[in-house]
């Protein structure tokens, strides 16, 4: 059984939902520090004037060492998301296809106050749309004690999976050594090789938000998540 244990992202780019749906099991990892300026409240969408950030306000002051599912929202940002969105992607092949479905995911995360669950509305309600039927459990399933790998072989272990697939930027801190001894095989994603489709705005940009992919390929948006190398 392959897992991944990875932290939740807000509106994430394809690479993340490639590396969820080539797993068993996805686990939330939510019990780990907020990092200011990371992927976990903030994203990229395309638009007329270049790659844009989109970040939803949180509550960081005084709580430099609180865990991503404790962080609160600060502020209101869903209806100027959504103005964003609309406007960079209005003229998208299949924008109408999927506007009010996505426009009702930003009504309801902006009834909720904790950033871990307005990722998880958008990360279940993407990965549906790309036909992702992967398990995905919150780590708070599988108490794990320990700093780092430590920590992430015993989730891996207590999910039973023998595979562990991991994004490739956990090789500067991660110890594979400990993963082989416990007989868990350690994988490592590629991001390499996805295909370009038509997009809008200029010259083509992978890092963007999945939301790029959906309005601008509709249903065949799977497809682009099959790499070549």
């Amino acid at each position: 059984m392959r897992i991944c244990i990875i932290q939740s992202c807000y509106i994430p780019w394809k690479g993340f939902f490639d590396l969820i749906r080539s797993c068993d099991e996805y686990v939330i990892f939510d019990r780990v520090q907020y990092v200011k300026r990371h992927w976990h409240n903030r994203n990229l969408i395309k638009t007329a004037n270049g790659p844009t950030w989109l970040t939803i306000p949180v509550v960081v002051k005084g709580r430099f060492e609180q865990p991503i599912d404790e962080v609160e929202i600060a502020g209101p940002w869903a209806e100027k998301h959504w103005r964003a969105i609309a406007l960079a992607y209005r003229r998208a092949a299949f924008f109408d296809d999927f506007a009010e479905l996505v426009k009702g995911w930003y009504e309801q995360a902006e009834r909720e106050r904790r950033l871990t669950d307005i990722n998880a509305i958008f990360l279940h309600g993407i990965a549906g749309l790309l036909g992702i039927r992967t398990r995905m459990t919150r780590d708070t399933a599988y108490p794990a004690q320990g700093a780092k790998t430590e920590r992430l072989l015993a989730i891996a272990r207590a999910a039973g999976a023998d595979r562990y697939l991991s994004g490739p930027s956990a090789r500067d801190y991660f110890d594979e050594d400990m993963f082989r001894a416990a007989g868990v095989t350690t994988e490592w994603m590629s991001y390499r090789g996805y295909p370009e489709y038509t997009q809008l705005h200029g010259d083509f940009v992978h890092e963007v938000s999945a939301l790029d992919l959906l309005f601008n390929t509709g249903r065949e948006a799977a497809r682009y998540l099959d790499r070549s190398a």
